[in-house]
């Protein structure tokens, strides 16, 4: 059954931002939950505006999480702290989005995402210690990390978190696959609001626009191999057992 269908509050109904959820109610290690209303994933928060304003001030945000690259902060702007006051970080994931050129114009788009996931772990490693530094401090949350489209880098991330949480490789991928359908909402917000990026969507293979589960199990999958676990995965990068502890502390009951 799709975890929509079991948690319909999962999603935050807002009229310019499609990919906004929270994180919590996910089966976790030891027999304990991912916390609710703690943690939330989106899309580009730079378009929030008017009452979404308002929907997203009712939730206490605390501390906001950018994984957009310099270019995309410079030329649509950031999230509005001067109307909701957080602490804001800049975290790009990547130096620069996928030019248009590496997109694939045949085969399957999961040996794709699949490929620029597994280097996001890899040239995101900065950003990746950082978010997980801040996250294990208590006076951070409620929190939200995002994107542009809350798709491929916060979902790359959100992958971390969850599996560093113990939450199992099936949730992971499904609550990753759950952007498939903001894709859509935000595609037909992009065609009304937004022609030129509509323009650079329409260019892009319809699959690569999807979020096949397949990608996600594939990704976790080769960071076992290669790293033994999440955990070792991130231990390898300088993240101690004691920041991993405070950011279960802080995000499971």
């Amino acid at each position: 059954m799709p975890l929509d269908a079991v948690e319909p509050d999962r999603h935050v109904a807002l009229s310019a931002l499609f990919n906004f959820r929270d994180l919590g109610g996910y089966a976790a290690a030891g027999g304990r939950t991912v916390r609710w209303r703690v943690l939330y994933r989106a899309d580009g928060l730079h378009r929030l505006e008017g009452d979404d304003i308002a929907a997203v001030a009712e939730l206490g945000i605390s501390t906001v999480l950018d994984l957009r690259t310099h270019a995309e902060l410079e030329e649509h702007g950031r999230f509005p702290v001067e109307e909701l006051p957080v602490d804001y970080r800049h975290l790009p994931l990547i130096p620069a989005i996928w030019a248009r050129e590496t997109l694939p114009g045949h085969g399957p788009a999961e040996d794709f995402l699949t490929e620029r996931y597994l280097e996001m772990l890899d040239i995101g490693k900065p950003a990746i210690v950082e978010a997980l530094g801040v996250l294990a401090a208590e006076e951070t949350y409620p929190a939200v990390f995002h994107c542009a489209a809350g798709k491929d880098r916060t979902g790359m991330v959100a992958a971390v978190i969850l599996s560093l949480l113990g939450v199992c490789d099936d949730d992971v991928a499904s609550d990753y696959g759950l952007t498939g359908d903001a894709m859509t909402r935000l595609a037909e917000w992009v065609s009304r609001n937004d022609p030129e990026w509509m323009e650079a969507m329409q260019k892009q293979p319809t699959a690569f626009l999807g979020a096949p589960s397949e990608v996600m199990h594939r990704v976790l999958e080769a960071v076992r191999l290669e790293h033994g676990s999440m955990e070792g995965y991130v231990a390898r990068l300088g993240v101690g057992d004691d920041v991993v502890s405070r950011v279960r502390e802080n995000l499971l009951d």
